[in-house]
């Protein structure tokens, strides 16, 4: 598509040449993709595009069934209708050897691969969804993920730009105390970020890689498709009563709608924009097409996920997110996540966006690696290039061979017992480790550090030429010392915090509203 794009403007375009056989089925099939993303957004439409040029067009019903499946649509009447096939096509024909020949427009082959996952899949948060992107066109997409953000083009390899909490800590924590916050759940799935587009729609790995989902995005009118627009969040994997597994995107950001950027808009605006502009319009369809009395002509549910927008909530309600709301959740949860309700969209790392984890979930993200006589050798980041960590050392699981983990982001809790960090999972949507900063905000470092001061101690060695950037460290970690955040010590914080006229004042005018909105849903009284 990049290439046809460039061709469009040039003094002398080339062209691409597709052919099979007889041309129609094979050709048609890849030629109605490449019209499904580029130009129209109904099978049918593109189906007789083709046929109009290359008469009769597809005219084997294994293709067109592939075409409504792969863009999860049904054709009119629940019927497809297949041109007959053509005069000229005789089934007698002989190559020189006196044999038949094996047409490729009418096979017995599978026509081409569907990403729908079967019902009865395992499915993990390490899959693998969708469909990959030519690097022309990743490229091209990455560019307007940067406009759409509003951030400056750089040199060099483009980093995903997607927002990133900070730890929650006791100097951080007095945020809460000046500016208005809502507090929601950390769950424990993978983050994407994802670019829904008229023909197509991308989920953006923490790579920043691309990769093509078949969702569908009605626009608020539900006159055509959503265009250009930007939104955030993460897939879980719901374990469902009677229904098994079940992939989910809690969509909770939208940063640009059609093209046109809302960052700078509060994060109340923004959260709004996503159920009404985003969300309620696919529901509003789907439900629009249950009550018809035709079938429909999109099916929602061979998608690869459902999208749902995630709950907020004022910091009031914190002790029953923690004590009733997480406990009943379908999926995985390790913490909360505190969201400024007045803040704009901060790309990349966000100091007044915080995360709390429970103290056992609190964990770094490292490069593991091995040396050909099986040292460990463990990596954070710093300014963007690979640091050593000294000392460091993973223990893995009696499942896991280290060697097959070589290369790859290990995320670590600390433990205590053995005095090392601990493996609890590969982060297979990584390919960089923490920033060093991260590493040392962690409440985990603590245990480690202060293990490894007392060996200095012990052998005389701390007066050894220090750093600064260890010096730095030695500091963070002895104000760290002090942050151990529980979740009592988290509650009284809040139900402190809530009582403070900025919380107290906008709440009591949050609860009138509603009232008065009550009032005028109720019919008269006679």
């Amino acid at each position: 598509m990049m290439f046809l794009d460039r061709q469009k403007q040039s003094k002398n375009p080339k062209y691409i040449l597709v052919h099979c056989t007889h041309g129609h089925n094979r050709t048609g099939f890849m030629i109605i993709h490449y019209l499904m993303r580029t130009h129209v957004s109904c099978v049918a439409e593109a189906i007789s595009i083709f046929a109009q040029r290359r008469p009769p067009g597809i005219y084997k019903r294994d293709y067109i069934e592939a075409l409504y499946s792969f863009y999860h649509e049904v054709p009119d009447n629940m019927m497809i209708a297949c041109p007959p096939t053509p005069e000229w096509k005789r089934p007698d024909d002989l190559d020189l050897n006196g044999e038949a020949k094996q047409d490729d427009d009418d096979d017995n082959g599978d026509p081409g691969p569907l990403h729908n996952e079967s019902e009865d899949k395992v499915i993990t948060n390490d899959d693998v969804l969708g469909d990959e992107v030519p690097y022309d066109q990743q490229e091209a997409l990455r560019v307007l993920c940067y406009r759409l953000l509003e951030m400056p083009l750089g040199r060099g390899h483009a980093h995903f730009p997607g927002s990133h909490p900070v730890s929650l800590n006791s100097e951080n924590l007095q945020l809460l105390r000046q500016r208005y916050y809502y507090a929601t759940w950390k769950a424990d799935g993978t983050r994407y970020m994802m670019l829904i587009m008229r023909h197509g729609c991308f989920l953006i790995d923490r790579n920043f890689s691309f990769r093509r989902v078949q969702m569908r995005f009605p626009h608020r009118s539900l006159q055509g498709l959503q265009d250009m627009t930007l939104i955030d969040g993460e897939m879980i994997i719901d374990t469902v009563p009677d229904s098994g597994l079940k992939r989910r995107y809690l969509a909770y950001d939208l940063m640009a709608l059609g093209s046109v950027s809302k960052t700078r808009l509060p994060f109340s605006e923004r959260w709004k924009m996503l159920e009404d502009e985003i969300i309620q319009p696919r529901n509003n369809e789907k439900g629009l097409e249950r009550g018809a009395k035709s079938n429909p002509l999109y099916k929602y549910d061979m998608e690869l996920f459902s999208v749902r927008r995630k709950a907020f909530w004022v910091l009031l309600t914190v002790k029953k997110v923690l004590k009733v709301f997480i406990p009943s959740l379908c999926h995985d949860a390790d913490g909360l996540i505190f969201q400024g309700w007045d803040d704009p969209y901060v790309t990349r790392t966000h100091e007044g966006l915080l995360k709390w984890k429970y103290p056992e979930m609190n964990s770094v993200d490292f490069l593991f690696e091995l040396t050909n006589d099986n040292r460990q050798l463990v990596f954070l980041y710093e300014r963007g290039k690979k640091k050593l960590m000294d000392g460091a050392r993973i223990s893995f699981t009696d499942d896991v061979d280290p060697s097959s983990v070589a290369g790859r982001i290990v995320e670590c809790s600390w433990n205590k017992e053995e005095q090392c960090w601990a493996c609890m999972r590969i982060r297979s949507d990584k390919s960089t480790p923490n920033d060093i900063n991260t590493y040392r905000k962690a409440g985990s470092y603590i245990l480690f550090v202060v293990l490894h001061l007392l060996i200095y101690f012990l052998l005389g060695t701390l007066l050894i030429m220090l750093s600064k950037t260890f010096t730095s460290a030695i500091l963070s970690v002895m104000r760290s010392i002090t942050d151990n955040i529980t979740e009592e010590k988290l509650l009284e914080e809040t139900d402190e915090i809530t009582l403070l006229p900025m919380y107290a004042d906008r709440m009591n005018v949050r609860v009138h509203t509603k009232m008065a909105q009550h009032r005028r849903r109720l019919p008269p009284q006679c």
